[in-house]
């Protein structure tokens, strides 16, 4: 038997003081569900907190809630529960071998506390209906498990563009308002409208709780944020920037979906035309390949010009996991979300932008957003 299985579940959580609740919506994902193990495993010593910004040197002053103190739960459509999703992400690599087993108590408690979400196909309840609903399922979690205060997650599939002229919020918008209407700050990992759909703007504007978002910043995106900054400041003309995503898994299926595509695409374009002042020629495919899993290859494919009119080429290939590139910062956001409610911070946190492609607000530059995320850091420590 592997030490890890050999390892009992219950050194996962660590008593002493109220927990901080975090609320996945798609809280059976391949995200969620790498987030939870991964927290549990990182809390019980079991790994390191690799990719996790949160638990190095510069955070440790910030007064984030500890790894072992949240409590984890969710609404989602589908019934595969978290430990059988955590042994087949184990199957494929996504989680080390041994480990669902080694957590197995963790990811029990996670999926008794996660609810059926929607609208489902038939489902004749109003919008107001499903946000009330929605809400008294987080304030349910909130009451019952003592929670200091929860964190609302979004980090379920992407969902097309609302249509113009759409009568009906999307489901992720309805989750949004359900977040707010449960008093509980909110971060959209996703590409989905969430909290930034106009019908919510009042209630974004009024809410006395912080949100951050939107869509993860997790490989390809990443990497232009780095590299787009550097060719401006060279004083490199890009001519052209190209892109192709080959990737499987739940967001593989999704993104087959051209208006999903395009919400997604709208991000990583974002990153370019800030970071460059013009949106290069070029697009980016993204192919569905359900034999890759959970894994992806991005390429990129720049073409620029240098002094003279010398015409250059810049190729690069990201190959990864999506879902433990992820998880880590879903931890990280959790925890700066909650403490920055604790700390009466309200309205967008534009701080974080580090985590996303489409941020609120802020530069698009990699290193300029690191450097206000350690000034919110330092924020949350001086309120401690």
């Amino acid at each position: 038997m592997s030490e890890l299985a050999e390892t009992p579940a219950a050194r996962n959580r660590v008593p002493g003081g109220p927990g901080t609740g975090v609320w996945f919506i798609g809280a059976r994902g391949s995200v969620a569900t790498t987030a939870v193990a991964g927290c549990a495993a990182v809390a019980a010593g079991l790994r390191p907190p690799t990719g996790m910004v949160t638990e190095t040197e510069p955070f440790a002053a910030a007064g984030l809630p500890a790894l072992s103190s949240l409590v984890f739960g969710g609404h989602d459509t589908v019934d595969w529960p978290l430990p059988k999703r955590a042994e087949a992400l184990a199957e494929q690599g996504v989680l080390p071998h041994g480990l669902p087993q080694a957590v197995l108590g963790e990811l029990g408690a996670a999926d008794g506390e996660i609810r059926t979400g929607g609208p489902l196909a038939g489902d004749t309840r109003t919008d107001e209906e499903l946000i009330a609903a929605f809400a008294a399922d987080i304030e349910d979690f909130t009451r019952r498990t003592g929670v200091a205060r929860t964190v609302v997650v979004n980090v379920a599939s992407t969902e097309p563009v609302p249509a113009d002229g759409a009568t009906r919020l999307p489901a992720s918008s309805l989750y949004a308002a359900a977040a707010l209407r449960a008093g509980c700050s909110y971060v959209n990992f996703t590409p989905s409208a969430g909290i930034r759909h106009p019908a919510l703007a009042e209630q974004a504007r009024s809410a006395a709780v912080p949100y951050a978002g939107r869509d993860g910043k997790t490989g390809q995106t990443l990497l232009r944020a780095v590299l787009a900054p550097m060719f401006r400041q060279r004083a490199l003309e890009v001519r052209a920037w190209s892109g192709t995503n080959l990737l499987g898994g739940g967001d593989g299926a999704a993104l087959a979906d051209s208006a999903a595509a395009a919400a997604k695409n709208a991000g990583k374009n974002r990153v370019l035309e800030d970071s460059l002042g013009v949106l290069p020629e070029g697009e980016v495919h993204i192919d569905d390949v359900p034999a890759l899993g959970e894994w992806k290859t991005a390429w990129d494919h720049v073409a620029f010009e240098g002094f003279l009119g010398t015409r250059m080429v810049l190729q690069t290939t990201w190959q990864g996991c999506d879902s433990s590139l992820a998880a880590p910062l879903v931890l990280d956001l959790a925890r700066l979300a909650a403490r920055a409610h604790e700390a009466g911070i309200t309205g967008s946190l534009a701080e974080l932008g580090f985590y996303f492609k489409d941020p609120d607000g802020g530069s698009a530059a990699l290193a300029e957003q690191y450097d206000a995320l350690l000034g919110l850091a330092g924020r949350l420590g001086e309120s401690r």
